[in-house]
């Protein structure tokens, strides 16, 4: 009788081990209007406004913006490269024009910084996918260099050395928290709520929500199809959100 218990109960737990488990269901994003993003970037100051202006402007993630190099900006085309981004993929996003004062006094920043280093002995910037040893002398070349850089040199665990690295994410997730949170705005709205209104404001003003997901970085439509509470037209020529807005 035992052994019988045993038998049943184990093909019990077999069937329940082949029942198909329910979808997690998918939350909406937090999505901004055009003069609630006015208001959070009109409360931000320095680098911490220009970084969120290019979340916003520019459809960044928080950690692509921050991870960006000096090369990676074209300012004659107007477009940002975002090299390995989620997935692993490279993919070109707009650069608003409206931003290029304030991206070439970010370039003249880290050149300061750049130049300061070499000076004390330092410069060199971490190279990811090991190109440190294929190109032993890139790391110390200017194009290498991060936007935006930390504001001190620290420790890198995995070298030992003493290298000047990119701004903490921290610092924007905080500096935006205080501002939503003065501007009186109660959505919970984060750093990627920038992202979530660029793709909005983008199928608002009527781009195919192919253009939207390639300026996104979505491999699957499936995925920028979430923001298609807005009516979905066709459009020529990209013109970022932020023109409207500054």
């Amino acid at each position: 009788l035992v052994f019988m218990y045993k038998h049943v109960l184990k093909m019990k737990l077999g069937d329940l081990n082949n029942v198909p488990r329910a979808k997690r269901p998918r939350k909406l994003p937090v999505v901004l209007t055009k003069k609630e993003v006015r208001l959070i970037l009109d409360r931000l100051e320095g680098n911490k406004a220009l970084m969120a202006k290019l979340l916003y402007g520019s459809g960044l993630r928080l950690m692509e913006c921050l991870r960006l190099r000096i090369k990676d900006i074209d300012l004659n085309y107007l477009q940002i490269i975002v090299r390995n981004g989620k997935g692993g993929k490279d993919r070109i996003t707009l650069l608003p024009d409206e931003l290029i004062p304030q991206v070439k006094h970010q370039i003249e920043r880290a050149w300061t910084y750049h130049r300061q280093d070499l000076e004390q002995g330092y410069g060199e910037v971490y190279l990811p996918f090991a190109l440190s040893r294929k190109y032993p002398n890139a790391g110390k070349e200017f194009g290498w260099q991060y936007l935006f850089p930390s504001y001190k040199r620290s420790i890198d665990p995995l070298s030992n050395k003493e290298r000047r690295h990119h701004v903490s994410e921290q610092v924007l997730q905080k500096a935006v928290k205080q501002a939503v949170r003065s501007t009186g705005i109660h959505k919970p709205a984060t750093c990627h709520s920038f992202r979530h209104s660029f793709a909005t404001h983008l199928l608002e003003n009527g781009y195919d929500i192919r253009t939207v997901q390639e300026l996104l970085g979505h491999s699957d439509v499936k995925t920028t199809m979430i923001y298609t509470h807005v009516l979905n037209k066709g459009g020529k020529g990209v013109i970022s959100p932020l023109a409207g807005i500054l």
